[in-house]
């Protein structure tokens, strides 16, 4: 298929399936170039990558094998068939539900040692992309064999089993969830607090408690799956949908399908005659997604008429069991066939659903299930986020400050938000309980504070999430990268597994463990790879080829920007506009830098090249006047090395930037004294610190002082400071 990839198929018969299945979709790819060997019982097949040999027979690992082109390792350099390998660098998992800390993750198609396996057992689709049946090969498997060119896996792993889709742009900013029995008027008050609060929302999640629940007649069992409003708690419940909308929220609705539709339900006379039901005998209609006029009842009959008063989207919450008359898997068949339907509504539009193996990423966005609430369960969620990349499963949704059972920890609680914020998704979640709620004014002061502006942040970063989007969608890069992608070679990429990088610009390294009591920090362990790196909050900066303890405060975050970094921001978070009115561009010296702005019809290129800051604009064809004059006129706001130049607009924007200082307004003597100030030691002995350290201008004598520092993590927490200062 590419000098890398080979497909192995094996058919008792000779019949071999050139059809799609639930995880392929297209095997053409371009020409390419292979030389081949026959033999008299075998075959040999040469790419500038690998030598597979085949023998003839049966598949075993003495008659199917490879030799790779690369040297990762000293004896792992020949692929056997059926044979497993160390260095997988691991994939995802269908849900966290219950999961307090780590889990296993199933493979990935990505390996160090450069190779690995992707087999397709799937059912095989017909032309209208419905279940068929088993394929008539017994074996079908796929060698990827790329090295550590993990991008160039990724993008052709895509293209087999098709690219992930175009997010809308409401699903990037915060979502508000909460498992509890909301009424009408509780609800949009919540909503009206957080806009008096200036929090930005975007999506308005509304669990199972808009069904009926409690009362539901004990002859149809529980009231778990439902699809009739509570009329006690939403009598109107069009009105209700309505009012967020006007709020300038995407709605979506709760729904556990696995009961499917029981005749206490409004709409189950209509579903009942169409699926000729004895509604005498209250035959419920079974939920099967393999029976095309059920599939049609279900979203014409039952969610039809919930989508007309207003629901934007579902979230399928299916749990029960993996039985169905095709043999397919239900939740992929849930996935598939209401993702397809969700179009309906608007184009780009998205499900909220587990993860079915590989190929889900054609059904964003993922739910990751009902976490625990510890530092345990937050401290796993960076790298299983990121590992999801190497299937492809870039789009996670996860219950953010965790769902269930747990403890009140302010700064739990906090760090998870911010994870949250510099996440895929940000969907504020929690349980039942009365005393697990997320809204910022649920904590101290402090951290409410903070909450609310790491929440105005993420609605600040829409653009740069927007853009993202579409190189994913596009390019197949992903928005959550390891940082084995960027760095293969460097063994410190595959250690730091917590850290990873977001977007273009970006890398974060998020704290996910207790404060240190005795300094007031939380701390993390970070790798930077060579080049001039800066906070993106202080432009506190750091020389690359390090690994280094970072030291924060409760309310801030480790997140960075290389030298040359240029991120876009949306100035007026509150707004969310598809088209900002004013956009910010903070720039980040020591390096040239180019970036493209995408937007719906519109790409804005901005590039410094010797502090030379240059703009241009692109428009599609098709794109409306109103749209053109919007983005010609909007203002522009340049904040290079912390210096901000206000009110540019397209007209005047080359912008000669050599007068402006090329550093950042960090001071060392500043830092120092409030690391010294927070920390929880004797006077004495901060007056003694911050009196030698500020009289020692040389970087050499600073580090020799520091070894007269009792405390390790004090030590370690002035080291960053006196390195960032050099």
């Amino acid at each position: 298929m590419t000098e890398q990839l080979i497909r192995i198929e094996y058919s008792p018969t000779g019949e071999f399936e050139d059809g799609q299945t639930q995880i392929v979709q297209d095997r053409n790819f371009e020409q390419v170039h292979f030389d081949v060997i026959e033999k008299e019982n075998g075959i040999e097949i040469l790419t500038s990558n690998l030598h597979l040999y085949y023998l003839g027979g049966v598949f075993t690992n003495s008659s199917l094998y490879a030799d790779v082109k690369f040297n990762f390792s000293v004896y792992s350099n020949r692929w056997y068939y059926g044979k497993s390998y160390d260095g997988n660098l691991l994939g995802t998992t269908r849900t966290l539900d219950k999961v307090d800390g780590a889990c296993e993750l199933d493979e990935g198609i990505m390996s160090q040692n450069g190779f690995t396996i992707l087999t397709d057992n799937s059912l095989v689709l017909t032309d209208s992309q419905d279940i068929l049946g088993k394929s008539m090969d017994s074996i079908d498997i796929y060698l990827f064999a790329y090295g550590r060119e993990y991008r160039e896996a990724l993008k052709d792993y895509y293209h087999l089993t098709g690219a992930t889709p175009l997010l809308p742009r409401f699903a990037l900013g915060n979502w508000w969830s909460r498992f509890y029995d909301y009424s009408e008027t509780s609800y949009l008050d919540l909503m009206n607090k957080f806009k008096k609060k200036n929090v930005p929302l975007s999506v308005s999640v509304i669990d199972m408690d808009w069904h009926r629940v409690s009362d539901v007649p004990s002859r149809f069992g529980s009231g778990w799956t439902g699809y009739s409003w509570n009329k006690s708690l939403f009598p109107n419940p069009k009105r209700f949908l309505s009012e967020l909308h006007d709020k300038g929220l995407k709605i979506t609705l709760n729904d556990h399908p696995a009961d499917g539709i029981r005749a206490f339900e409004d709409v189950y006379a209509t579903l009942a005659k169409r699926l000729s039901l004895n509604e005498e005998l209250e035959e419920s209609a079974q939920f099967d997604f393999d029976n095309p006029e059920f599939r049609r009842g279900y979203f014409e009959d039952v969610h039809g008429p919930l989508e007309a008063d207003g629901v934007d989207f579902w979230w399928l919450d299916w749990q029960q069991g993996s039985v169905s008359s095709s043999g397919a898997d239900p939740l992929w068949l849930i996935n598939h066939y209401q993702y397809r339907d969700a179009q309906k509504i608007m184009p780009n539009n998205i499900i909220l659903s587990r993860y079915a193996g590989p190929g889900s990423h054609r059904y964003p966005l993922g739910f990751s299930g009902d976490t625990v609430i510890s530092w345990e369960s937050l401290d796993f969620q960076p790298y299983f986020t990121t590992t999801a990349t190497n299937i492809g499963y870039t789009w996670w949704s996860h219950d953010i400050g965790g769902h269930m059972q747990g403890y009140k920890d302010n700064e739990l609680s906090l760090r998870w938000l911010q994870y949250g914020v510099f996440s895929p998704i940000n969907r504020l979640h929690s349980s039942k309980s009365e005393f697990t709620s997320k809204e910022p004014w649920h904590f101290d002061t402090d951290t409410e504070e903070c909450m609310e502006s790491f929440l105005r942040l993420r609605h600040r970063l829409i653009p740069y999430l927007y853009s993202a989007n579409v190189l994913t969608h596009d390019e197949g890069l992903a928005l959550i990268e390891p940082l084995y992608y960027r760095y293969p070679l460097d063994s410190e990429a595959y250690e730091y597994r917590n850290q990873y990088f977001f977007g273009s610009e970006l890398m974060v390294a998020p704290i996910t463990s207790k404060s240190i009591k005795e300094l007031e920090l939380g701390k993390v362990k970070v790798w930077f790879p060579k080049g001039k790196w800066y906070d993106f909050f202080t432009g506190q900066k750091y020389d690359g080829g390090v690994e280094i303890s970072i030291f924060r405060e409760k309310t801030q975050m480790p997140v960075f920007a290389k030298a040359g970094a240029i991120i876009p921001l949306d100035k007026n978070p509150m707004e969310n506009n598809e088209f900002p009115r004013e956009l910010m561009w903070c720039i980040f010296p020591g390096d040239n830098g180019e970036y493209v702005l995408h937007e719906e019809g519109c790409r804005t290129k901005i590039a410094l090249k010797n502090k030379q800051l240059s703009l241009t604009l692109d428009f599609d064809d098709n794109i409306s006047e109103a749209i053109k004059e919007k983005v010609m006129n909007r203002s522009h706001q340049v904040i290079y090395a912390g210096h901000t130049i206000s009110d540019i607009y397209i007209g005047d924007f080359d912008l000669d930037l050599q007068d402006l200082n090329d550093k950042f307004d960090w001071k060392f003597e500043n830092e120092l004294f409030r690391r010294l100030d927070i920390a929880e030691i004797n006077y004495e002995e901060k007056d003694y610190l911050y009196q030698k350290l500020s009289s020692i201008p040389e970087f050499d004598k600073r580090v020799a002082f520091l070894k007269n520092i009792s405390s390790k993590e004090l030590q370690d927490s002035i080291f960053e400071l006196v390195y960032s200062g050099k």
